[in-house]
């Protein structure tokens, strides 16, 4: 029987547990979206993780979503992940990044750019942005031309390069969770009638596109993909979910793994398990009181063969040393979600770790 504290090997990457730590939003980079030292202690504080996956980090300065989130389209952001892949290193971790174009989700007070929005359509998500003058509606973005679906693709894979120089183990295309990549699959935010939008086969041709494209750039061994089957999250209605999964997912290259974020729908992750071939990671939340998921649901993945290794969101957030409190059956800290996003070290780097 698999443990979660067998090691596996994903692609080039190798893990010690099979406790992943799922990438989280925390905006506390720079404004400029450079890393930070604090960054750099919260990753490496969690380095015992089998494999961490970082923040979403945009691929070039229109992917941005959210204010103070991290970029990869920048030298001197390239320079700042270092010391934090260094620091996770030095502490026997593994880390990989998470390639996040934030599309339609966003605002231009967010940002020095004051950039608008690019999405698909031109077709605003409902609900309100939060920003520093208050809440605002979501405005309506630009709808990307087939020039710049390219230019798109290329930001990814520049951003991927970076990644490695910055070295980072691999990279983790982000096509879920209502962004970019998530609002070409979805009918309700893609409305085009050109080969990117329509029929299934065309609303997942930029998903496969800029994944193909990654891989070849720095390897098949070395890329990963994040899919949301059935997330609702940032006003996306997908309406055939199985039959969308069904479609991209033998679709995708070979990668290093495979990561589904359940939204209870766990009779797509089993679709998706039988489909591919590869290594698969799920986020489990099969039921509504799954949330947050726990090491014994972690555990029943693996026991029913549903996964290779499971990725946990909040238990790593208020648990630096998750893997030695579910070896020791915990206590575990309770997550504290007044500081979830931006701030200080306060609800960051300050969570306790068990007495030696």
């Amino acid at each position: 029987m698999t443990s979660l504290f067998d090691a596996t090997t994903f692609g080039k990457i190798e893990l010690k547990n099979r406790l992943v730590m799922a990438p989280m939003t925390r905006n506390r980079a720079k404004p400029c979206g450079g890393a930070t030292e604090l960054m750099a202690e919260y990753y490496a504080q969690r380095a015992d993780a089998g494999l961490i996956i970082t923040e979403g980090v945009q691929p070039s300065q229109v992917g941005q979503g959210f204010l103070n989130t991290p970029g990869l389209h920048h030298p001197e952001q390239v320079k700042s992940w270092r010391a934090v892949t260094d620091a996770v290193h030095a502490r026997g971790g593994r880390i990989v990044v998470q390639l996040m174009h934030a599309g339609r989700i966003g605002h231009p007070s967010l940002y020095a750019s004051a950039h608008t929005s690019v999405a698909p359509s031109p077709t605003a998500a409902a609900g309100e942005c939060f920003t520093p003058e208050g809440m605002k509606p979501y405005p309506v973005p630009r709808e990307l031309t087939p020039d710049d679906i390219e230019a798109t693709t290329a930001d990814f894979v520049t951003a991927a390069r970076h990644a490695i120089e910055a070295g980072f183990d691999g990279v983790q295309v982000h096509a879920g969770n209502g962004f970019l990549l998530h609002q070409f699959l979805s009918p309700n935010s893609n409305r085009r009638t050109d080969s990117y939008g329509g029929s299934t086969a065309n609303r997942i041709r930029l998903t496969v596109e800029v994944t193909e494209a990654v891989a070849a750039a720095i390897g098949n061994e070395r890329t990963a993909v994040r899919l949301s089957p059935g997330n609702t999250y940032n006003d996306i209605a997908e309406g055939d979910t199985e039959a969308l999964y069904a479609a991209l997912v033998p679709a995708l290259p070979e990668l290093a793994f495979l990561e589904v974020c359940e939204i209870l729908t766990r009779p797509v992750t089993q679709t998706i398990r039988e489909l591919w071939q590869g290594s698969l990671v799920v986020n489990p939340h099969a039921t509504p009181d799954s949330f947050p998921a726990t090491p014994q649901i972690a555990q029943d993945v693996l026991d029913a063969g549903l996964a290779d290794a499971v990725s946990l969101g909040a238990l790593f957030l208020a648990n630096p040393d998750l893997p030695a409190r579910i070896r020791s059956g915990g206590p575990f800290n309770t997550p504290d979600d007044a500081t979830f996003y931006g701030g200080d070290h306060t609800g960051y780097t300050d969570y306790p770790v068990l007495a030696p």
